[in-house]
């Protein structure tokens, strides 16, 4: 599945819910069901900075597609990355920068986070896009 179809359907499950409880709810479902960073990757050099809470954000090359992984010692921040890595994993490094960011907004996430963890979230994109940037440069 392409980043925009996956984006797609985020905001389509967003739309389910008629409150932000019921949306921050769902956030930190999706973060307990994230697929944790290997603890060898749990290290300063993988920390997103500008982040609030702790962020840990690995990040390999199969099949030439990116693979994400990440952990986070905060609930609602653990959920915002499970969303991101949902639609960047497993793609190109191509289509990871090439990539519109805007679902974000149409979800309306960044409005109901903090100033701190809004700037968190894009540090969090920052981070995958640097990755993929890394990689991109590799070939």
């Amino acid at each position: 599945m392409n980043i925009q179809t996956i984006q797609e359907e985020i905001i389509d499950e967003f739309s389910m819910f008629d409150d932000w409880d019921e949306r921050f709810q769902y956030v930190i479902d999706l973060g307990k069901s994230l697929p944790l960073v290997d603890e060898q990757y749990k290290t300063d050099d993988n920390i997103i900075k500008g982040c609030q809470s702790k962020v840990w954000l690995h990040a390999d090359e199969k099949d030439d597609k990116i693979v994400f992984t990440a952990d986070s010692d905060a609930i609602i921040t653990k959920g915002i990355i499970a969303i991101l890595i949902r639609a960047f994993s497993n793609q190109k490094a191509k289509d990871i920068l090439d990539a519109d960011t805007s679902f974000i907004d149409q979800i309306g996430l960044k409005e109901q986070l903090s100033p701190t963890r809004a700037n968190g979230l894009v540090s969090m994109i920052k981070q995958i896009k640097l990755y993929a940037l890394g990689f991109e440069a590799k070939k």
